[in-house]
This record gives structure tokens, sequence and C-alpha cells, in this order.
């Protein structure tokens, strides 16, 4: 007895339009999740994890410090995740208060790359994207 198999040439992805509101890092935490779990066996538990920590970090930065339109794209193969969210300001600077200290808070990006990922800013033709790539 014979069986088929598919054989997936690419990484599994989505695109996640998200609201300008506080609701939008749960959403792609959602969605994060979703995908992780299709692909199970692609994502050892503990990085699934912590990549979906990344998620909600990347979201909820966009979402405080900058303006929208807001978008995730998650795509994830064996061995590695990448993830980008997308805002509508091509400031890459934190918050800083009237004085140029940057204010309290800050700690998303450190807890990023903690969590062992690469980051990057790259400019789009409506603001930036920020891209997070974890390895395992």
């Amino acid at each position: 007895m014979s069986t088929a198999t598919t054989t997936r040439t690419g990484p599994a992805t989505v695109h996640l339009p998200l609201p300008s509101a506080a609701r939008a890092a749960g959403q792609a935490r959602q969605a994060a999740a979703l995908l992780l779990a299709r692909e199970e066996g692609w994502c050892p538990p503990r990085v699934a994890a912590d990549l979906v920590l990344i998620v909600s970090e990347l979201v909820t930065n966009a979402v405080l410090h900058a303006d929208g339109p807001y978008a995730l794209t998650l795509g994830l193969e064996p061995g590695r995740a990448g993830v980008a969210v997308s805002d509508g300001s091509a400031v890459r600077a934190g918050p800083r208060d009237a004085c140029g200290r940057v204010e309290p808070g800050g700690r998303g990006l450190r807890i990023v790359r903690a969590l062992g990922a690469d980051l990057f800013v790259s400019p789009s033709r409506r603001g930036k994207q920020v891209i997070a790539v974890l390895t395992w």
C-alpha cells in the first residue's frame, strides 16, 4: 500500500493587518499560535512560546510608539522563523520626553534580543518594518 505525501516548497506564512488598538497584540499572538499549531513539528514548544512572546512585544511596540497602519507577517519553516511588524512611522528611535531622555519602558526589544532573535529595521513605502529572525 502506498501513501501520498505533500512536500511544501517554502515556509508557512501568515499576513495579518492589525487594528490601531491594544487588542492588536492579542490578535497577533493568536495568529502566531494558530500557525505554530498548524506546523507543530517545525518548532519545539519552548521556541514556540518564545516566538509568540516576540510577536507580542513587536506588535505592542508598534502600537505604542508608531502610527498605523499596522500589520504582522510571520514566516515559519523548520529551524527558523521570521516576524515582521509594519507600521506607518519612519522614526526608528524609542519615545523621548521633552528633555530628550528615553521614557520609561523600552524593554521590549531587549526581551526580543534576550530570546535569541536577530533584529533589523527596514524602511518601507509607508513607514518601516521591524523584523526579528529566530533560529533553533
